[in-house]
This record gives C-alpha cells, sequence and structure tokens, in this order.
C-alpha cells in the first residue's frame, strides 16, 4: 500500500499544473488630476467589493514615477487612463472617466471581451 501511495504521489507531482494568470486593472493617474479625484469620490471606494474589483483588483499608477512592469498597447496620453492587464500584458483600456455609469458598463464589456468571469453575488 506504501509502494501505491508513492507511485501515486510521484505520478501527480509529475503533472504540470496552469499557472493562475494575474489580472488587475491598472489606474494610470497623476496629482492634480481633477477627473482622478472624481474617479476616487465616486468609485474607488465601491470598487475593491464589487465583482469587477475581484475579478480584476486595481493598481495605482502614478505616470510621473517608475513605470510598471506593463507591456503597454500604446502610450498613456491621458489620466485617469484604466487599463485592463493580464500577466503583464495590456488587453484593453479606457481612456479618462466618463463617470460612473458609463465606467462601470465599458469596465464590464473589457472583462467579458477578456473573458474574465465576475463572481455572482449569492
Amino acid at each position: 500500500m506504501a509502494r501505491v501511495r508513492t507511485l501515486l504521489f510521484v505520478l501527480f507531482a509529475a503533472i504540470p499544473v496552469p499557472a493562475l494568470a494575474e489580472t488587475y486593472l491598472l489606474m494610470a493617474e497623476e496629482a492634480g488630476c481633477p477627473w482622478c479625484a472624481r474617479w476616487n469620490a465616486e468609485i474607488s471606494e465601491a470598487y475593491p467589493k464589487s465583482a469587477e474589483g475581484k475579478a480584476a483588483p486595481l493598481r495605482r499608477y502614478d505616470v510621473h514615477g517608475e513605470t510598471p512592469d506593463v507591456d503597454f498597447a500604446s502610450r498613456i496620453s491621458f489620466t485617469p487612463t484604466f487599463i485592463l492587464v493580464r500577466d503583464g500584458v495590456e488587453l484593453s483600456r479606457i481612456e479618462g472617466y466618463p463617470g460612473e455609469d458609463f465606467f462601470w458598463g465599458m469596465l464590464n464589456v473589457m472583462l467579458s471581451n477578456a473573458d474574465i468571469p465576475l463572481e455572482q453575488p449569492s
């Protein structure tokens, strides 16, 4: 019996396990940006508690600071810019803050297009 357990352990240990993709929403912002401040006032507190925030946790990036290790599709021209990142590669972005109602809808389209499932409320 011990040999069987050892054999099973060795066999299962040799099976490669796919790594989970790291997905997050990167917010490119800068000090003094009124649209960044508006996003912070309207969305930032609710975001981590939302299904979207759980699927793509928020990371912040000061555009005048150190550049994150992300393969951007294009230069960041506006703040805020919300960039959906998976394993260090930009999937899509929202340039600017379109207001609370449009932000959630646009974010959901981004997540859906990237096949990122949202946790359903129980």
